[in-house]
């Protein structure tokens, strides 16, 4: 188990979480590995088989702390949240705006438009960076492509939402159809041919996978913190138990973050092959070592300054995320002209 900034990540199987007095402690065969106070805590994250105390539930319901569960390999199974204290009016306004196209159209133009620059970017780093390795050719097909698209949304904004859907499916398809060639280390343990979910099929999948679940947590939680519904979304189509607005914010940050951090764990050798192995289903998880290592590199990845092109300021990556919810919400309460989603730089 570690605990990084305000949140406790709990990995190791069969570990057990009781309430004594203000404090959540963290056991594993009846021994104390860790002993946090809950002040401190704005979120329990657990993978696998971790037990919890009725008792400590109770206590995280009425402190505000929500507990996540997700599968040993990191996939959301269900989240446990005491009473939402989010500002009724602004989550009126939020759901009144899903039903307005307009409203909607802008929002998901925002996103797409920073999606897509976010991903070109990411692939023009790569260029520069490794120019003289194979491949490059289809970078910069790649790279065209998403220029194309960019413009497209720019020059005609009256697409609706559906066509939108589409951009992005086909955004989508062109950076991921480059992505192996952003791998330049241990191509012979990690490959990437296409996306594959559930479950992830290789190494690449499966640390894509795992990554993606952290950040949609973490925006889940920036939206929250605001007083947004992280179910209801503009880009993502409802459907019951889905964050479809923390899936549309974590677009955002897809490729620059999340997927940037894959490639160095991997390009730089932090994660090898022998930290993966495959069930008999062919599904491909983690050990346990491997999803400790990644959790480290995660939040100090959070924790890089970046300039937010928006607010004129520099701040911490994590905190970003909490600043884009603020944003959001400020846009569909009438304060802000449009969403200015987060382009990196």
């Amino acid at each position: 188990m570690k605990k990084f900034l305000n949140t406790l990540y709990v990995t190791t199987q069969g570990a057990y979480l009781n309430k004594e007095g203000e404090a959540v402690v963290v056991s594993v065969e009846k021994e104390v590995k860790l002993r946090v106070p809950v002040h401190t805590l704005g979120g329990i994250v657990c993978f696998g088989s971790v037990l919890l105390s009725p008792f400590l539930m109770r206590h995280c319901a009425e402190n505000n702390v929500g507990i996540s569960f997700l599968s040993e390999n990191g996939r959301f199974l269900a989240r446990v949240q005491g009473p939402t204290s989010g500002n009724v009016l602004l989550r009126r306004r939020q759901y009144k705006a899903t039903d307005d196209p307009a409203i909607c159209n802008a929002i998901v133009r925002s996103l797409l438009l920073a999606k897509f620059a976010n991903s070109r970017a990411v692939l023009q780093r790569a260029i520069r960076d490794h120019g003289e390795n194979a491949g490059v050719e289809s970078l910069q097909v790649a790279v065209k492509r998403l220029g194309w698209l960019i413009r497209s949304l720019k020059e005609h904004p009256d697409r609706d939402l559906e066509a939108l859907r589409g951009m992005e499916g086909e955004a989508a398809n062109t950076y991921f159809g480059a992505f192996d060639h952003l791998i330049t280390a241990q191509k012979e343990d990690f490959f990437f041919t296409t996306r594959s979910r559930r479950p992830p099929l290789d190494n690449a999948n499966a640390l894509l996978s795992f990554v993606y679940t952290l950040l949609v947590h973490d925006c889940r939680c920036a939206l929250e913190t605001v007083g947004l519904d992280p179910q209801v979304g503009f880009l993502h189509r409802e459907r019951p138990g889905r964050p479809s607005l923390a899936l549309d914010l974590m677009e955002e940050f897809r490729s620059f973050f999340a997927d940037r951090l894959v490639l160095s764990l991997v390009n730089l050798k932090q994660v090898q092959a022998k930290g993966f192995r495959q069930t008999e289903s062919k599904a491909v998880e983690m050990t346990d070592d491997t999803r400790k290592e990644l959790l480290v590199a995660y939040q100090k990845r959070k924790q890089d300054e970046l300039a937010h092109p928006f607010l004129g300021e520099s701040a911490p990556l994590g905190i970003i995320l909490h600043l884009q919810a603020q944003l959001l919400a400020r846009y569909l309460r009438g304060d802000l002209d449009g969403y200015p989603a987060f382009v990196w730089k």
